[in-house]
């Protein structure tokens, strides 16, 4: 075991609910066999976080009093027996830990583990997380990140991109493709510059906030953006949207030559966006749910069996997939660190996720001093 050479306790950000971010100062852990403990450079945080921890206690994740965040990236100060790593390795936490025995865990996807809690542990739900000054990481947890991305671009990869990637991944897209993406946060950002990246023919963005569309604009995340808005009259260039959004679907379709989109990704989590994903694609499309919570209301016959396309859900990526995804971003000189519009230290954790709670912004971070 490598011997440690920082102080003997940290700060870390608890999320209580009702909005509040909590400072307390905590023993710096030791790690043990098979644990690596990170210096945390950046923590990036997750609409996850806000949804189901930060505004209240809700969800089927249980979440115990444990220090937030679950997209870190730090570099190695100590390490365990007989570690894998060294002092000075960069590296990306996968934000789950699995049982490591069951059939999901031994093909890498730790987010699928059968063995369920206690056995399947997530950072920032179940066990400390990366708004710290250092986080105790198990080694199956932890990929090396390469010279060519940041650790915020780790950070970045950890959940946010991840996800995103996975999802273009089961999309399966290609250059034949025109994607829509419903829901231009982060997560849809990601979606965005990955799609265009793996060789869509054209992304078409969807969001019914104006500085989201120009957000997606402005970073190339998208080739087409539609600004959709409720009520009776349109900004701008708002897209006046029918509750099942066939406004927006016929502008779709407009931008596609009359035929759709092969592929549409909803990253809104919106029962509306999601319709508007259905019938804004074509005959045979892909329809992939990423965006969590609310419902989906569907005429079977008519959105699914008659023009038979396919519905796939997609939550989070496998370690083997973000491995991939760490390698290709340095290929396709793509840096995630792109979509973060606001940073802030450690010690103003409680501005940075009230910044990400108002909705406006693209990737919200939580950035540590060398």
């Amino acid at each position: 075991m490598t011997e440690a050479r920082f102080p003997g306790t940290m700060t870390g950000a608890w999320l209580p609910g009702d909005r509040t971010v909590d400072l307390r100062e905590v023993p710096v852990p030791r790690p043990q066999r098979g644990q690596v403990l990170l210096r945390m450079r950046a923590s990036t945080i997750c609409g996850s976080d806000l949804r189901a921890i930060y505004r209240g206690h809700v969800g089927p994740e249980p979440y115990d009093d444990v220090i937030a965040g679950h997209e870190p990236c730090g570099e190695v100060v100590e390490t365990g027996p007989g570690s894998r790593f060294r002092v000075g390795d960069r590296v990306v936490v996968y934000h789950i830990v699995g049982c490591g025995h069951c059939r999901e865990c031994r093909a890498g996807s730790y987010i699928t583990c059968s063995a369920g809690f206690p056995d399947k542990l997530a950072y920032g739900y179940q066990r400390d997380g990366g708004h710290a000054d250092f986080l105790l990481a198990e080694e199956q947890s932890c990929l090396p990140l390469p010279d060519g991305l940041s650790y915020l671009d780790g950070a970045c990869v950890a959940c946010g991109f991840g996800t995103a990637y996975e999802a273009i991944l089961r999309a399966g897209v290609s250059g034949w493709d025109s994607v829509l993406i419903t829901g231009l946060g982060p997560v849809g950002l990601a979606a965005g510059l990955l799609a265009k990246a793996m060789g869509a023919h054209q992304v078409i963005g969807m969001d019914i906030g104006a500085a989201r569309v120009d957000l997606a604009r402005s970073l190339d995340a998208v080739d087409d953006a539609i600004l959709a808005a409720g009520g009776e009259q349109a900004v701008d260039d708002a897209i006046l949207c029918d509750a099942g959004g066939q406004a927006v679907a016929d502008r779709v379709r407009e931008v596609t030559g009359g035929r759709g989109c092969e592929v549409a990704v909803d990253c809104s989590g919106s029962a509306a966006a999601r319709a508007i994903a259905l019938r804004a694609s074509r005959e045979n499309g892909r329809v992939v749910l990423v965006g969590e919570g609310g419902r989906l209301d569907l005429d079977v016959s008519a959105d699914l069996i008659h023009p038979q396309r396919r519905l796939i859900g997609s939550w989070v990526t496998s370690v083997p997939h973000m491995a991939d995804l760490l390698e290709h971003l340095v290929r396709w000189d793509l840096h995630p660190e792109r979509i973060v519009t606001a940073r802030f230290p450690l010690a103003e954790a409680g501005k940075a996720y009230a910044t990400a709670d108002a909705g406006a912004d693209g990737k919200v971070a939580i950035v540590m001093d060398d």
